[in-house]
């Protein structure tokens, strides 16, 4: 395959560059678990991707859970604070960010998380979160109207450099379906690093699956090599 040389990179952060979405399961299944119902991975995979309201509404429609949206977010919120102090960075994510950081290559984040959300999961994390040029934060960002797969959040994300690159010279790294889609939708190219129960035929679009961060070679993107 012949990937195409880019000059820009937008990275996911949960479940990509850190081990958050093991967390958001275990919090989702405290919770169903509180009302007699299970959390499933048929349930959690097709959530990857979306913002925090559209999961809360998706789970409460699909076990059939008695609470609201707000009131399902605030048990979940009681359960994060008390877990995501243990967040860690994937494999692969200090090394590959540090190194398109020191080379000038301009990057950002793109996660469909909020502010609050990221200040709580980084806050053993913050030095990390400096390489990145901005952040867009789907959630709580009027601009970005839509969770993934729709294309806004990366457009968006893109508009914020401030040489406003093409979304063809843009690469994403994503683990989500939804993201991958999104990706392909915002016209740019996208390195998947799938949970790997997720059916890879779902991940036809992509430029590119990994199994690790370790794997990426930045040269085939025409991004600096690693020293």
């Amino acid at each position: 395959m012949q990937y195409k040389k880019v000059t820009h990179v937008l990275f996911d952060l949960d479940g990509l560059l850190i081990d958050s979405e093991k967390l958001y399961t275990e919090a989702f299944e405290t919770v169903c678990a509180k009302y007699g119902k299970t959390f499933t991975w048929e349930i959690k995979s097709t959530l990857l991707g979306f913002q925090g309201y559209e999961c809360a509404d998706k789970i409460i429609e699909t076990l059939n859970l008695p609470l609201t949206r707000d009131e399902f977010m605030d048990e979940c919120q009681k359960v994060y604070e008390k877990i995501f102090v243990n967040v860690q960075l994937m494999p692969g994510a200090q090394k590959l960010v540090d190194h398109l950081h020191s080379k000038g290559v301009p990057i950002a984040l793109a996660t469909s998380s909020s502010e609050n959300s990221i200040e709580m999961k980084m806050q053993n994390h913050k030095s990390f979160l400096k390489y990145f040029h901005h952040l867009t934060m789907g959630s709580s960002d009027p601009e970005v109207t839509k969770g993934k797969p729709d294309p806004i959040i990366f457009l968006v994300c893109a508009s914020r450099f401030p040489d406003k690159p093409k979304p063809e010279n843009c690469l994403v790294f994503e683990d989500a379906v939804n993201g991958v889609k999104a990706a392909c939708a915002a016209n740019m190219q996208v390195v998947a690093v799938p949970d790997p129960r997720i059916d890879k035929e779902q991940l036809r679009n992509a430029t590119l699956v990994l199994n690790s961060l370790e794997e990426f070679k930045p040269e085939l993107f025409g991004l600096p090599s690693y020293d």
